[in-house]
């Protein structure tokens, strides 16, 4: 079965992985995973896009094989930082966008931001930030992120003594998600410890909110600059069903906006088939 090469590039003097599908010189696609996922996620639509795109999945900073920051900084506009720094890495002229969850809005920020560099964006179930969301007071901003970094100082990594241990801990929390995959999940999205059990690889302290954030008329402003065609893929039954109900299309007049029906939030794994036949025929591309 094809296995992808690992790669590495620098940025804001991070080493950073990524995961290279090959076909060069093809067009290139970049995977770009949610919070506390990894590379390794999209496998199933790495392959299938392969034929087709020089497919690229980097793991952002503070997961996967990539380095965690010094002190626990994780703005969405520091993964964006390191998209672009990847982009330029490779020099594509133009790439084609896929993103879930964070990784995601990390896409649409980088496409309003950058809409010259981006001929598709595929957004999976990642419109975390509504446009209605209300903005707290800064003082009140500035207290949470202080007492949740205090509690991440605090918290100790979870460690589960099998890999299988840690697949069933997914399940847990997807009741969805068939085993085999999970234990694909859990072997590259974790690390053997010295005593032989089990941690996730993602940097506990991404989970913090930075005061700093983009909020909702930033991102409101983003949207419109984008240029490229788009597809906002949401989730029947995800826990983000406030964007299903938030107006979208007055946002994104270009997007195609579809619903996967039975998928939760990783829609990719609940329901790839669906998911894979929605992105390839928004690409215009054959199954098969």
């Amino acid at each position: 079965m094809l296995a992808p090469q690992s790669r590495f590039y620098e940025s804001h003097g991070l080493r950073l992985h990524y995961a290279d599908w090959g076909n060069h010189g093809a067009p290139v696609a970049i995977l770009v995973h949610g919070g506390r996922d990894h590379c390794r996620s999209w496998d199933a639509i790495a392959r299938s896009l392969r034929p087709h795109f020089h497919v690229l999945a980097p793991d952002l900073r503070g997961h996967g094989d990539s380095d965690w920051t010094k002190g626990g900084s994780y703005a969405l506009t520091e993964y964006v930082y390191d998209l672009a720094q990847l982009i330029r890495s490779i020099a594509a002229p133009q790439v084609t966008l896929i993103g879930h969850s964070m990784g995601g809005m990390v896409s649409l920020i980088f496409s309003g931001s950058f809409p010259e560099l981006v001929s598709k964006l595929v957004v999976l179930d990642g419109v975390t930030m509504l446009p209605d969301a209300p903005k707290a007071p800064t003082h009140e901003r500035i207290s949470k992120w202080v007492s949740q970094l205090d509690r991440l100082h605090d918290c100790t990594p979870r460690r589960y003594a099998t890999l299988e241990d840690a697949a069933a801990q997914m399940v847990l929390h997807n009741k969805r998600l068939a085993r085999d995959l999970a234990l694909h999940l859990a072997t590259h999205g974790s690390r053997r410890n010295e005593d032989g059990t089990y941690s996730w690889k993602f940097d506990p302290y991404q989970r913090a909110s930075a005061p700093h954030r983009l909020w909702p008329d930033d991102h409101v402003a983003l949207w419109s600059r984008i240029t490229s065609p788009t597809l906002l893929l949401n989730a029947g039954e995800s826990f983000l069903a406030g964007a299903r109900a938030a107006g979208l299309e007055r946002y994104f007049p270009q997007a195609r906006i579809e619903t996967i029906a039975g998928a939760g939030h990783w829609l990719q794994h609940d329901k790839p088939e669906e998911v894979l036949s929605e992105i390839l025929r928004f690409l215009g591309l054959a199954e098969g």
